[in-house]
């Protein structure tokens, strides 16, 4: 700050904490940099400032902006949402923990960081300007209820441009029954989703008791350590500074303190080490990497208890977060790699979520205190086991969902449930896996299979139709009028999404290798894309067998015999049922059905410019093997109920959080002025709750149409 001394910042920063109330004050003073540590810990007074900010925004009414306060009605911010910001402000430095909701959301796709996406080397300063670190700083922070309100108008107004079901295929049904309207996920709290595991059991979170293990450190290494000195660890940890080492000093000297500060900083700051040292009659305790930069890869084997097993498995409840987002949270908190972490199915952002996780060698102990420190999470069920969780190993997930403001009379209603329990519904691909935008995830796909490489850049870096945030807005135009790849990177203030990661391989590889660029995006976003065209082509070809034979078996549909895919032959018809037949995926190992449906597959890849006799692809990564899939899917555990209602913001169900804080269910009342239909099933891995409620309502669920049935539904 040219011509400002560090000083007189702090004593501006120490004018604006006047507003705070005491313990704020207290705990905010306690982060003072003290004069003598400013050349061991550059980073010192970005943490007292980030203490200050996390301080401000815990105030009803507050907030804390690059060179304003802005002052909010006080109605704005809800006692419980107060209560919540107080918890992260008292339990984690928000500048160390880079905040919540930093992940940069593509307009076109959400990107899960890859593992290892957010372990040391993101910490590292890149060459951006300062001005663009201050922007990150702001992006990065929680967000207020006045940004989320502004996020929702652009929201709708984007999806103006969205597709729609016709677009991606999406156009038969099973039932005759008539249709009617209702709302889907008004509230993202309409629509809960509880993981079945491997076993048939149904996820729930409702114990949140941490197993005694006598080995485990004492509550006292979460408390021990001062705000600025976990900032100066973890920036020693991260390889943030030059600094090799970082001395605490141990004022009350005792062997119980030393041991207790020793705890703290392994168990909080993985790839350190620790050792006691004298320094002119004062004793210190000095932290150091062990293990140079890999220090941060793996948990220290000689730490762990050989006597319990090495993964922690858990249950993790969730709002309004994708399984990816989650796991990037707890990997920062926790200041490990995503990549120790497993799980058996990835859940969608926009609902409550109930799965289990598994985490190498971090302990229940530590992952309860995050308890203390997150919003919107909740961890529990604790157990060691010997093995971590693999993707696909469950069953399926349970789905509790509430249709809002719904027009369907009770007869309508039970007819809708009774043929969605007894017949199914389309095992169409959902709405979700083609993007939400103008430029759709299987136009990218395509243009991958054709090797069409410049057309792959394009399409994620163009301007597109819609509302997007500001930043993606600027990179794209700078994009367009540059093609500059180093000139559009600097307009985003965080690089972890696609257009982020595919410009940042466009300046390291050069505009002519847009192969390799496009390889630094992680391998199953890549995939992503790839999938998606194989689900866009899926759903076309299941709405033309169902238009040319309807809803029963013919000769030359195919079935599965265990994993191997048979055609069914004139004699053997009646042995099976619309339930049994299976349509592929197009690959390179797959057959088609002997009937007019195979030459429709031929057809559309070949408008599309792909040889449906060859499905291998130059680069081995994007062969298509295909797949088979099932055209009907019958839901188990289905059951239902109407209820009335007058507030359209009240919850119409408990979760798992609501029970273990002991509230009551909801009471309904016979008559209100609304009616809500609030259903429950099971479905199998890799089905759409979605498609199961379209065959109920008989309309279009993509979010271009539900946001015209309730523009204000995102918030």
């Amino acid at each position: 700050m040219p011509g400002r001394s560090r000083g007189w910042l702090f004593r501006v920063t120490l004018a604006t904490a006047a507003l705070l109330r005491p313990e704020q004050r207290a705990r905010l003073l306690a982060s003072r940099p003290a004069p003598r540590l400013r050349s061991q810990a550059p980073g010192s007074l970005k943490c007292f400032l980030g203490s200050l900010k996390m301080e401000m925004t815990g105030i009803t009414g507050m907030s804390l902006k690059r060179g304003s306060v802005a002052v909010e009605d006080n109605d704005s911010v809800a006692p419980a949402e107060e209560a919540k910001r107080q918890k992260v402000s008292e339990c984690c430095p928000p500048k160390c923990q880079d905040g919540l909701d930093n992940n940069c959301l593509p307009s076109s796709e959400k990107v899960p960081g890859p593992p290892g996406a957010a372990g040391a080397g993101e910490g590292r300063k890149s060459s951006d300007t300062q001005s663009e670190e201050e922007e990150e700083v702001e992006e990065d922070g929680l967000s207020e209820e006045g940004e989320e309100e502004e996020e929702a108008e652009s929201f709708a107004d984007m999806m103006k441009h969205g597709l729609t079901e016709l677009d991606v295929g999406i156009t038969k049904f099973v039932s005759s029954h008539q249709g009617f309207s209702g709302i889907l996920k008004e509230r993202y709290s309409d629509f809960v989703v509880h993981e079945i595991g491997k076993d048939g059991r149904i996820s729930h979170l409702n114990d949140l008791s941490v197993p005694v293990d006598e080995e485990d450190p004492s509550e006292d290494v979460f408390t021990v350590l001062t705000a600025e000195e976990k900032c100066r660890l973890e920036e020693l940890q991260l390889f943030k500074n030059k600094e090799t080492s970082v001395a605490i000093e141990v004022i009350e000297d005792t062997k119980e303190k030393r041991t207790i500060i020793h705890q703290a900083i392994k168990s909080l700051f993985p790839g350190l080490e620790t050792k006691t040292e004298d320094r002119e009659g004062k004793k210190y305790i000095v932290a150091y990497h062990a293990a140079g930069k890999k220090a941060l890869a793996n948990p220290r084997k000689h730490s762990w208890p050989k006597s319990r097993g090495s993964y922690c498995h858990f249950v993790l409840y969730k709002e309004n977060k994708d399984t990816m987002d989650a796991i990037n949270v707890l990997s920062k908190y926790l200041r490990v790699k995503p990549n120790i972490f497993s799980y058996m199915g990835t859940k969608d952002k926009r609902a409550i979520t109930v799965q289990e996780i598994a985490v190498l060698k971090i302990t229940a102990q530590r992952l309860a205190h995050l308890n203390k420190c997150l919003m919107n999470f909740k961890l529990g069920n604790f157990s060691y086991q010997k093995n971590p969780l693999k993707l696909g190993e469950l069953q399926g997930n349970h789905f509790t969902v509430v249709l809002r403001n719904i027009t369907g009379t009770d007869d309508q209603v039970q007819q809708a449930m009774n043929s969605l329990k007894e017949i199914g519904f389309i095992n169409y691909y959902g709405m979700q896996r083609f993007g939400t935008t103008a430029v759709p995830t299987y136009q990218v796909g395509r243009a991958i299979l054709q090797n069409s490489w410049a057309e792959v850049m394009d399409l994620i870096l163009k301007p597109r139709s819609g509302a997007e945030k500001g930043y993606l807005v600027k990179c794209r135009e700078e994009w367009a009028k540059t093609k500059d790849p180093a000139a559009a990177l600097r307009k985003l203030p965080v690089k972890r999404c696609v257009e982020g990661q595919l410009l940042r391989g466009l300046s390291k590889y050069g505009m002519k290798n847009i192969v390799s660029a496009f390889g630094i995006i992680p391998r199953n976003n890549r995939l992503m894309y790839i999938h998606s065209y194989q689900s866009y082509v899926w759903n076309n070809m299941v709405s033309q067998r169902i238009e040319e034979y309807g809803l029963k078996p013919v000769p030359g549909d195919l079935v599965l015999k265990g994993a191997t895919a048979t055609y069914i032959e004139e004699e053997d018809v009646n042995n099976y049922s619309i339930h049994d037949v299976v349509m592929p995926l197009p690959g390179f190992d797959v057959i088609y059905p002997k009937h007019k449906i195979s030459e429709a597959y031929r057809e559309m890849l070949t408008a599309d410019n792909l040889d449906i006799d060859n499905m291998r692809h130059k680069i081995r990564d994007y062969s298509l093997s295909g797949a088979y899939r099932k055209i009907i899917i019958r839901p188990q555990n289905v059951s239902w109920e109407v209820v009335a209602y007058d507030d359209p913001k009240i919850p119409l169900f408990n979760t798992d959080v609501d029970n273990l804080e002991g509230k009551p269910p909801p009471v309904f009342a016979s008559e209100g002025k609304y009616r809500a239909l609030k259903m429950e099933f099971s479905l199998p891995p890799s089905t759409y709750a979605t498609m199961a409620i379209r065959e109920v309502l008989k309309m279009d669920t993509s979010i271009k149409k539900q946001t015209q049935l309730n523009t204000t539904w995102l918030r």
